[in-house]
């Protein structure tokens, strides 16, 4: 069993990035946070937004969840990292992100649950806000991305939540979907008994990979 350690909505700011704006500034907040299928130009947070909703956000990128764990292992390069420097919705403590499967629920609280999609994606604006060079290949190569998640039941969230984690029959991690996805493309037929819990643009990758009869 995990925690939320802290929940993180963003504040929309003029950055070095395709749209000149993003909301990957978060911080953390008090209270509680409804969290819901997200609107036009937010994510599943209520007053979280999302300015490149081109690349970012809709139903499968509704939360994103990043482990304290994973960003204290950050520290040494980066520094000490408060709960929202990886522009994380959730900053959660006891959970393995990076190994949590494709398509497990997470029970937060007493009403929310999550269901985990996709790996996130390094991006320009992700180096443009933490302002490194060669960003993107860093962090690709450390292979410790996060997980997004899709919303399967409305609820609030807040700081000190527990989650409950009920993991599907298969093995098919958020790690292992990343490597697929971002290094190592002969890895996503692996990703194949996940198929249906995947979005549809994972899904069509892993089906173009299969060999042919």
């Amino acid at each position: 069993m995990g925690v939320i350690e802290s929940v993180n909505v963003g504040v929309e700011r003029a950055i070095l990035a395709k749209t000149g704006r993003s909301g990957i500034d978060k911080r953390p907040v008090d209270g509680a946070v409804a969290v819901g299928v997200p609107g036009a130009g937010r994510s599943g947070l209520a007053d979280d937004p999302i300015s490149d909703t081109e690349h970012h956000g809709g139903p499968d990128q509704a939360v994103y969840a990043y482990a304290r764990e994973d960003l204290d292992e950050w520290a040494p390069v980066l520094g000490p990292l408060q709960a929202g420097a990886f522009g994380e919705n959730l900053t959660t403590r006891g959970l393995d992100v990076t190994g949590a499967r494709i398509g497990e629920r997470w029970h937060v609280g007493d009403a929310l649950v999550l269901q985990v999609t996709v790996p996130r994606i390094p991006c320009r604006t992700f180096a443009a806000w933490l302002d490194r060079q060669g960003w993107v290949k860093e962090f690709t190569t450390a292979g410790v991305p996060g997980a997004y998640l899709r919303v399967v039941e409305p609820g609030p969230v807040r700081a000190g939540d527990r989650v409950v984690v009920r993991r599907p029959d298969h093995d098919v991690t958020i790690g292992l979907a990343f490597r697929a996805v971002m290094t190592a493309p002969q890895l996503l037929p692996e990703l194949l008994p996940a198929l249906t819990q995947l979005p549809d643009d994972v899904r069509e990758r892993v089906l173009r990979r299969l060999p042919t009869r």
